[in-house]
């Protein structure tokens, strides 16, 4: 794999820091800005918006520049971002700061998967798009704990600090390793749009709401999950978070592998395995030893999706694809609000904390069925990728491939 990748990876693991962190850190940020924890919340709720909206302005902004110089101007927006967080002086400039930074993320991810994919070979796509997001995965395992343990102990402004000296690090490894990729001629934003006509990248992006979506429904509850009905203290959440991470690490890389070999039959045991160990969870949770090995279980599963899924997109919209990608990284963010405020409706119906597993499991078995119907589309109309809307082939630049 190019060393290109290691920057995108460097640039992944800050922003996978930053989006998560601020979760371990709430009562520090609500006590020093006299703000209550639900307010304190609009951090995350405000991050996870600004990727949303961010992924798809932000791309189309980049649209007249080159990938290189456009993932250059998203680190140096990341920097920023972190920066203003950790020197703001008032709440309302701190959720602007997590604002900034967000805008960042999705176009990051989006272009960066471009730019991956670009880098290698046709069979190792899924993989080079699986390295650049072990940056993602790694941050959950390392850089959320560390993140943590330093705002806990130095102030949670040094944290953000700490993460935006990252970006500067992610910033030099694009200027230096990244190789120059001119905008192809003949790409406008039309054509960018026109891929949003294939049905296959609509699928493959509902794939990715409801799929992960199914991962977020359980794990955005899993503090009151694991200590109000496993019987865990509240210290072993960490290290629960932890082997949710390692599982995450391991599913990215395999999901890779494994794409790049039959995406389709990856995608359908995935989610249907998926599916299947959220719903085991809702017993599983009410033992220590099984609610562990389950969320290793759901973070494998959940992030296996995630490379063939970001494949998926850019195979169907292979002759614009740097928008459709893009939004697609918005669409894991828009799953991850939709599941958790489901999960919280039935929870506060009364049906207790175990209850979002079966949301999980719902939205995981809607995504498994969307990936039938993908496929059985794709087998009746191969040649639908092109057939569909997205616009002519353009020759990719000269020395995008190593």
């Amino acid at each position: 794999m190019p060393l290109a990748l290691l920057a995108l990876a460097i640039g992944a693991f800050g922003i996978g820091t930053t989006e998560f962190v601020i979760m371990g850190l709430l009562p520090e940020v609500a006590a020093e800005y006299g703000v209550t924890i639900p307010t304190a919340g609009l951090l995350v709720t405000g991050y996870a918006l600004g990727v949303v909206l961010g992924a798809p302005l932000m791309t189309v902004l980049g649209t007249r520049i080159s990938r290189k110089r456009m993932l250059m101007l998203l680190m140096g927006l990341f920097v920023a971002g972190n920066v203003l967080s950790a020197l703001a002086p008032t709440f309302g400039i701190m959720l602007t700061g997590r604002v900034v930074a967000s805008l960042a993320h999705g176009a990051f991810f989006g272009i960066g998967s471009v730019v991956a994919a670009g880098l290698v070979a046709p069979q190792k796509k899924a993989g080079a798009i699986a390295m650049m997001f072990t940056g993602l995965t790694v941050a959950n395992v390392i850089g959320v704990p560390l993140g943590t343990y330093i705002g806990q102990n130095a102030g949670w402004r040094a944290t953000f600090l700490v993460v935006a000296g990252l970006g500067v690090l992610g910033l030099a490894g694009i200027v230096k390793l990244v190789p120059e990729q001119p905008r192809p001629e003949g790409v406008r934003l039309r054509h960018e749009l026109a891929a949003f006509r294939n049905v296959q990248v609509l699928l493959a992006m509902a794939m990715t709401v409801l799929g992960f979506g199914g991962v977020f429904a359980a794990i955005t509850y899993i503090t009151p999950m694991m200590t109000g009905v496993t019987g865990f203290a509240d210290s072993s959440v960490t290290w629960l978070l932890v082997l949710f991470g390692i599982g995450m690490v391991a599913g990215n890389l395999l999901g890779g592998r494994f794409a790049d070999r039959r995406l389709m039959p990856m995608l359908y045991v995935s989610l249907g395995a998926l599916s299947v160990v959220l719903a085991l969870f809702t017993v599983t949770a009410h033992n220590k030893i099984a609610a562990a090995a389950t969320i290793t279980l759901i973070g494998a599963l959940g992030f296996a999706t995630v490379p063939p899924l970001q494949k998926r997109v850019l195979d169907q919209a292979s002759a614009a694809p740097t928008l459709a990608s893009a939004v697609n990284i918005g669409a894991f963010n828009l799953g991850n609000a939709l599941a958790a405020w489901l999960g919280g409706l039935v929870i506060a119906g009364g049906l207790g904390y175990t209850a979002p597993n079966w949301v999980g499991a719902l939205l995981a078995g809607s995504a498994l069925v969307l990936a039938v119907v993908s496929g059985t589309l794709e087998r009746r109309t191969p040649a639908a990728g092109q057939a569909a809307g997205t616009a002519p082939a353009v020759p990719e630049p000269a020395g995008a491939r190593t």
